[in-house]
């Protein structure tokens, strides 16, 4: 699938997941799954969740035992590919990267949307994060439904 229309087929999505059981706290999820130079996400990790190793080039692997879901490895990610994700009862939380505008606003409800761009569900808008340290890229936490757990990618305004 990701070499043929670039996005990443369900197996792949779900190979970053940890169990159900460890996303009752929240986890960094990351979507790498091509080897390319990149490592922000495991140099800003204060806990030393996540690996890349001695090859630059290596995907990054998270270590759900370690992860706290803090997110700052979600704002050093130049290529906006980690968000964290959490089990709250019958929904899914996510804290996602956002550099659009306009920005939501927390209770609104937007599009919820899925890696090929269609809108899969609704997700209600829980905490917006804007600071000026953070270089233009909000955090947006949203709450969704759990049956979207390993579709839901991303937010838009309801058109």
């Amino acid at each position: 699938m990701l070499n043929k229309d670039g996005v990443a087929s369900i197996e792949q999505v779900k190979s970053r997941f940890p169990s159900k059981e460890l996303l009752l706290k929240p986890k960094a999820i990351t979507e790498c799954y091509e080897e390319i130079p990149c490592n922000p996400c495991s140099t800003s990790c204060p806990f030393d969740a996540i690996y890349i190793g001695e090859d630059i080039n290596t995907p990054p692997v998270v270590d759900f035992n370690k992860c706290t879901g803090c997110g700052i490895c979600v704002y050093s990610c130049p290529g906006l590919a980690i968000v964290t994700a959490q089990i709250d009862g019958d929904k899914a939380r996510f804290k996602l990267p956002y550099e659009f505008r306009p920005l939501p606003k927390k209770d609104e409800v937007w599009d919820g949307v899925n890696r090929s761009g269609e809108v899969v569900c609704k997700a209600l808008v829980l905490k917006v994060t804007y600071t000026a340290r953070v270089d233009r890229t909000a955090l947006i936490e949203v709450s969704v439904p759990l049956e979207f757990l390993h579709e839901f990618v991303t937010i838009r305004r309801i058109l």
